[in-house]
Formats: structure tokens, C-alpha cells, sequence
């Protein structure tokens, strides 16, 4: 992919996908407006490939994601759903992705989910996966599975009691209900709900904060400890922090921050990979 640095210049970067990477935040397009953003093993592929090009990036310190058109990802497509009834097809799902599952929550940049429009099935998960999630007030999300008669897919089982206790994600999976912006939010499934001409600036505008206000060391090591504390004791997972802070109070990132504060400026941090 080009460095590009113009955040409202998109290029194409696979199917179904556009991007544009400026100020530190690369912005990544579900771009099948036609089909409501559905998704095709195709497409499901090429993003991941493009969240980790991302976050192989040294210029990239925050990653947006979000649809164009009215939708956000309406899940998979239903003419790939209909394929899946043919057993070839299936095995293909199961072993043509070429990722685990759960990537986005291996990555060390941070995800924001610009949620724009409705976001349904295989679409929610991908938002599940994100670390926040701005949502438009007109959008309505549903886990869907169990009114297609499937299993709760691709980890989010896992993730939905997490993010909102386990009698609220029982809820959204069994029934496969539709809920709006202010029950997401009431429930912890969203964490911003913004008017739908404001939210994809309104995460890229908190992404791009991230980008230039803290350490993507930091970052990359605070997403660690909170994937791996959701199945860590608390004793374990202090002492595995307080290791960390030693090494972090002696690290570079902590002496620029008290010296950029001094200094009335916005920190100098250096890219992740500068101290790999």
C-alpha cells in the first residue's frame, strides 16, 4: 500500500475496500454500498490483510474503520450464505481465510469502529473487535446468527459478555433482536452515539489524538494487557503490570512525556517498531 497522507484521499486496497492514511490514522472503507457492505471470504481476506498492513506501519498509530453508503457491514452476503449450502463451500470458509479468527485483537494498534449505519452477523463482529465504538443514532445492530439457525460466529461468544455481561449478550444472541443506538449504549456495546454526518469524523478525530497526544508503545502494550487480563487472575495480571512499569518508568516515552509537558508541546514519541 502507498504511504499515503492525505486523510481524505482513498485508494483501493482490495475487494470491496478503500483506505486513506493521514495524520497518523489509516482509515479503512467497507465499500460495497450496493450490497449494504456485505462481505465475501474475498473481502473478509483483504481486510485483514489490510489491518495487519496497518499495523505494520510506522506511520500508522490508530486504525478507523468504518462503511460507505448508509450501512456499516450488513454481514455476510447472502449469495455466499447460499453458497455455504454446498459442503466445497464450506470447507472453504473454514479453511481459506488464511487468519485466526480473533486477528484484531493480536494487532498492536489501536482499532476504533466508526459504526455509520446498521451492522448485522459477521458486520457486529467486526465492531466487537474494535477497542471503541462510535455508532450512528439512526443504526441498528444485531447478532442475527440464531434467526439464520447458525452458531454464534468467529469469537463472539466471547466477546459480547465481556464488553456487556453475560445476561445482555445471552439476550442479543438467542434472540438475534435488533436494537437501536440508545440501548447499545445504555448497554456498554457502543461507547460514543453520534448524529450519522458526525461519526466517522468524530472517531477520526479521537484516533487521531491517540496518533499524536500517546506512546504507541503504551498503546500496543495496554491492548496486551487488556486481551490477556480478560482471562488473567488479578493477582497475576498486578504482577505481571507492575513488571511493566518498571520497564516503562525507565523507557524513553516516559522522559519525553514529562519533557514535552515542560516544554508546552506535544510529545515526540517515536514509532513502535523504533524500539522492537
Amino acid at each position: 500500500m502507498s504511504n499515503i497522507t492525505d486523510p481524505d484521499r482513498t485508494e483501493p486496497i482490495g475487494a470491496g475496500l478503500l483506505a486513506a492514511t493521514g495524520h497518523g490514522v489509516r482509515t479503512i472503507w467497507f465499500d460495497r454500498p450496493d450490497r449494504r457492505n456485505a462481505m465475501t471470504l474475498e473481502m473478509f481476506r483483504d481486510y485483514y490483510t489490510a489491518l495487519r498492513s496497518a499495523d505494520e506501519d510506522p506511520a500508522v498509530r490508530a486504525i478507523v474503520v468504518t462503511g460507505t453508503g448508509d450501512w456499516f457491514c450488513t454481514g455476510a452476503d447472502p449469495e455466499s450464505l447460499q453458497g455455504l449450502l454446498d459442503p466445497h463451500h464450506r470447507d472453504r470458509l473454514v479453511h481459506e481465510l488464511g487468519f485466526a479468527a480473533h486477528l484484531p485483537a493480536t494487532l498492536s494498534t489501536p482499532i476504533i469502529a466508526a459504526v455509520n449505519g446498521g451492522a448485522a452477523g459477521l458486520g457486529l463482529v467486526h465492531a466487537l473487535y474494535a477497542d471503541v465504538r462510535f455508532l450512528a443514532a439512526q443504526a441498528r445492530l444485531s447478532t442475527a446468527f440464531s434467526r439464520l439457525g447458525l452458531v454464534a460466529e468467529y469469537g463472539s461468544a466471547w466477546l459480547l459478555p465481556r464488553l456487556v455481561g453475560a445476561g445482555n449478550a445471552l439476550d442479543l444472541l438467542l434472540s438475534g433482536r435488533r436494537i437501536d443506538a440508545a440501548e447499545a449504549l445504555r448497554i456498554g456495546l457502543v461507547q460514543r452515539v453520534l448524529p450519522r454526518d458526525r461519526v466517522l469524523a468524530e472517531a477520526r478525530a479521537y484516533a487521531a489524538d491517540l496518533a499524536e497526544h500517546c506512546s504507541p508503545a503504551s498503546m500496543a502494550a495496554i491492548r496486551r494487557q487488556v486481551w490477556s487480563g480478560l482471562e488473567t487472575g488479578i493477582a497475576a495480571a498486578a504482577d505481571a503490570a507492575v513488571e511493566h512499569m518498571a520497564a516503562s518508568l525507565a523507557g524513553p516515552d516516559f522522559a519525553e512525556a514529562l519533557t514535552s509537558r515542560v516544554q508546552g508541546r506535544a510529545p515526540r514519541f517515536a514509532p513502535r517498531d523504533a524500539r522492537a
